[in-house]
């Protein structure tokens, strides 16, 4: 049976791992390998006077239908197996009824296939088919429900294609463990494999890059649709970046984005290096008060040779700009982020991460996350504008990194000075300002940037 199959099914029945899970793209054929995987085994415990049980979870009772129809009697018939069908209404234990489809096979080994939630995860014990698992209706509670039912020794299958990120489904589909066997083929894969599909026919038949990106190359929608990629993110990380001890002195620009009951105040420095920015230091601060998010610029301050600072004005911001513009002149200056300013700065970001003109942090999961949340989406009269999927911030460490980007702008300028204060006492101008501490003249305080 198996020889009529492509490599990639081939692959998929053969390897017998307890956990075994599968991203497939559309069209691939993923539910008909896998119910050919469970009649077989059905058929190899008949063989041997032994009986088995499947229940599938579908994620409606249509599917659960066709997974029956389509796969599992196609199965039987061609096996020669002699197998009745009985549609029945399983009762859940919280009293719900729901249509299930049973078929008992020789031997008495029997395959349910029934719409997929917590109450009929819990309704089992037997091996189980998770199919379409990125779909299902409150996934993480049909998991918490489903794992003690196959703890006995049961086998597990999970398949589907992509559907975001928030499911249980790809909690399991990109954990580093090694408890699962994981497979993935992509509509390019399929095609190589002898799959009889025309990839540009389709792709231009779905006209939609996105339902493209996440049904048949398997991209999670996010990573589709996200302003930064992982791959872009990560090619950039260095192990020396992120590290204040790494600072060589040169010129810093920095960014500072404002937060504080929701949002993470965020302050990213980076320091010029030849053409390329290094991520020396990134401080975050949650609802910290205005004077503690004071402090941690005025620290940054004097510890780097800062060139010039963007600083988000919008909002609450326009007391703290006002503050740092008191303190340090022109060196700062202050960013409204209305929609065409947001564009320029996200803009010029992502460029510098696709010339590879920056280094950041390497290994930080906090820092990717937020880097890669944010979207560019379309407004409803077609202008762009970004969001950033909430959770505990709204990537403030992306746009503090993209405002440090944006001051660095085409590098410092040199300018004259004039002498605008002067003290006999230079500890006394040191306390107040920190200048001295950076190594930089008390009296050539005015003008902007040295």
């Amino acid at each position: 049976m198996t020889t009529l199959l492509y490599p990639y099914q081939r692959q998929w029945i053969a390897d017998q791992a307890r956990f075994k899970i599968g991203m497939f793209a559309r069209q691939t054929g993923k539910t008909f390998t896998t119910t050919l995987e469970l009649v077989d085994h059905c058929f190899q415990a008949a063989a041997h006077g032994r009986r088995v049980r499947w229940v599938i979870l579908s994620r409606g009772e249509r599917q659960a239908k066709e997974a029956m129809d389509e796969g599992v009697k196609r199965h039987a018939q061609a096996y020669n197996l002699v197998f009745d069908i009985e549609e029945f209404e399983w009762e859940g234990g919280s009293g719900a009824r729901y249509k299930a489809l049973e078929a008992t096979l020789p031997h008495g080994s029997k395959i349910t296939a029934l719409p997929a939630n917590p109450d009929t995860a819990r309704g089992f014990s037997a091996n189980v088919f998770l199919d379409e698992f990125a779909f299902h209706k409150d996934s993480r509670a049909i998991w918490k429900a489903l794992f003690p039912v196959i703890s006995a020794g049961h086998r597990l299958r999970i398949t589907s294609t992509p559907n975001g990120k928030d499911n249980k489904f790809y909690e399991l589909m990109t954990a580093a463990d090694t408890t699962w066997s994981r497979h993935v083929v992509d509509i390019y894969r399929a095609v190589a494999d002898g799959l009889p599909r025309d990839i540009e026919e389709l792709r231009a038949g779905l006209a939609d890059d996105d339902a493209w990106a996440q049904e048949y190359e398997l991209k999670w929608l996010d990573e589709a649709s996200a302003w930064l990629s992982y791959d872009l993110i990560t090619s950039v990380e260095h192990p020396d970046a992120g590290d204040p001890s790494k600072y060589q002195g040169g010129y810093c620009f920095v960014g500072r984005d404002i937060g504080r009951r929701n949002d993470l105040h965020a302050i990213w420095v980076w320091e010029k290096v030849g053409d390329v920015l290094w991520q020396r230091e990134l401080i975050e601060q949650k609802r910290a008060t205005f004077a503690a998010m004071d402090e941690a610029f005025d620290d940054v301050m004097r510890r780097y040779k800062v060139a010039r600072a963007c600083i988000d004005q919008t909002g609450m911001g326009e007391k703290v700009v006002e503050d740092a513009q008191r303190r340090y002149g022109s060196v700062i200056e202050g960013v409204i982020f209305t929609g065409p300013a947001k564009l320029v700065m996200a803009t010029r970001g992502k460029e510098r991460f696709e010339d590879r003109t920056v280094r950041i942090k390497e290994g930080d999961p906090a820092l990717r996350a937020d880097l890669h949340k944010l979207r560019k989406v379309a407004s409803a009269t077609g202008a762009p504008r970004f969001v950033a999927d909430r959770d505990d911030d709204h990537a403030d460490r992306t746009w503090a990194a993209f405002l440090g980007i944006h001051a660095a702008g085409d590098g410092p300028t040199e300018y004259g000075y004039t002498p605008a204060y002067r003290d006999e006492d230079e500890s006394t101008f040191d306390d107040e300002a920190g200048a001295g501490s950076r190594g930089l003249d008390p009296h050539r305080i005015t003008g902007g940037l040295w």
